[in-house]
């Protein structure tokens, strides 16, 4: 007979004992486990493009222009058409990708090596707010964009992160905890600090003081800097808890613009998956509500590792840009209590006298309890090639973890 609560245990001290070290920056077809050059990877669970959102649809067409493997939107959808790309959920490849998530074979993705279990994760590079390829944004401009950073930056990050030795981003995230952020949609101080550390070495590195100084504006301008590494970081992390024998804790959600995913330890690979919600938040000038798409993104992995919205205490100030009260940030935190395994050993809270994160959701207190994850999250423009509407908070359905209890129950023979 398995004890679920040993099995949980195990899990999450996997997760909580992940160092997750950012090692380097390569191209995606170097580096990433079955990647090919007609292969693009996608945010959340496996999905078909006849069902496609239409960010995630404007993402690949911008991901196939990038590569050059089409002119313009036209096509782009022609080639899909013909059954010329192959579509895969990042989460398949060791990879994690915010909002469409879109990876392509030459795209510059960042490497991190768990150094604790020796399992390996990799996110693109973060492009900044507005019109960018991850919320379904392709015209020249972004395009543009991407291929100064891949061109660029990427190649100089590259040679950056290897003369530093390497960058501890668990060690990082406790610090930004501490400094303002939950790590999802706050990385303000994370993104400082990331910048900091590898300053001196991109002033070395870059070969040539004008590309170094666009270089450190670029990331010191994106309060997001540091988020793609801290996902890839957290799916390190969530990696470590995956696959324990009896463990009923969530190791991966995330949405595709259509469904939202969850899977569990004690599970395997199965996914489980219902409607993804329109999130409830706070829009730019000139949008509303009705231009929302529904839920997007792999960076759910944040709240899934024990930060974001589950460290929304230690982050009031990201009231501001998603909506709500700081009372209602450090209710958010004190909420996810109740359906966790554990407190997070290195991610501490000083609003809560240095509590450690909610971290290791249970589906089994979930569907008892009647109380889904909080999720902190960025909103895209229901039609392709808009890009950011907005940003705010959302649940994943219930019924994902109802299936996911039932599923176990039959699988362990309850």
């Amino acid at each position: 007979m398995v004890s679920i609560d040993k099995a949980n245990q195990t899990a999450v001290e996997g997760m909580m004992g992940a160092r997750p070290i950012l090692k380097g920056v390569a191209p995606a077809r170097d580096v990433v486990p079955g990647m090919r050059p007609n292969l693009l990877l996608h945010a959340g669970p496996p999905i078909e493009w006849e069902r496609m959102s239409g960010p995630l649809r404007g993402a690949v067409i911008g991901a196939l222009i990038f590569e050059g493997l089409a002119k313009n939107e036209k096509e782009a959808e022609a080639l899909v058409g013909k059954g010329e790309v192959d579509f895969a959920p990042c989460h398949h490849h060791a990879t994690v990708g915010p909002m469409a998530g879109v990876t392509s074979a030459s795209m510059m993705v960042y490497i991190i090596e768990n150094e604790t279990h020796g399992n390996m994760a990799y996110s693109n590079l973060n492009e900044g707010y507005g019109k960018v390829l991850r919320y379904g944004a392709y015209s020249e401009e972004v395009i543009a964009k991407l291929k100064w950073m891949n061109d660029v930056m990427g190649p100089v990050l590259a040679k950056a992160i290897e003369a530093s030795g390497g960058m501890d981003i668990r060690a990082l995230l406790s610090e930004a905890l501490h400094m303002g952020d939950e790590g999802h949609n706050r990385n303000k101080a994370g993104s400082i600090l990331y910048t900091t550390k590898l300053a001196p070495w991109i002033a070395q590195t870059a070969g040539d003081s004008a590309v170094a100084g666009e270089i450190l504006k670029f990331l010191g301008e994106n309060a997001l800097s540091v988020l793609n590494p801290v996902m890839a970081a957290c799916k390190a992390m969530a990696d470590a808890a995956h696959g324990v024998e009896g463990s009923t804790m969530v190791s991966t959600m995330a949405r595709n613009g259509t469904d939202f995913g969850l899977r569990v330890s004690g599970l395997g690979d199965q996914w489980f998956t219902a409607p993804a919600e329109v999130p409830d938040g706070l829009y730019f000038p000139s949008y509303t509500s009705a231009d929302a798409n529904p839920d997007i993104g792999d960076s759910t992995i944040t709240e899934t590792a024990g930060i974001g919205a589950f460290a929304m205490a230690a982050a009031p100030a990201i009231v501001t840009f998603v909506s709500g009260t700081p009372q209602d940030a450090l209710n958010a935190t004190l909420e996810m209590y109740e359906i966790t395994t554990a407190e997070h050993s290195h991610f501490t809270i000083p609003q809560l006298e240095f509590r450690g994160s909610p971290t290791g959701i249970d589906i089994r207190k979930v569907v008892e309890l009647g109380i889904t994850p909080r999720v902190n999250t960025g909103i895209a423009h229901k039609d392709a090639g808009v890009g950011q509407v907005g940003a705010g908070l959302v649940r994943p359905p219930m019924k994902i973890f109802e299936d996911a209890v039932r599923a176990y129950a039959k699988q362990y023979n309850l």
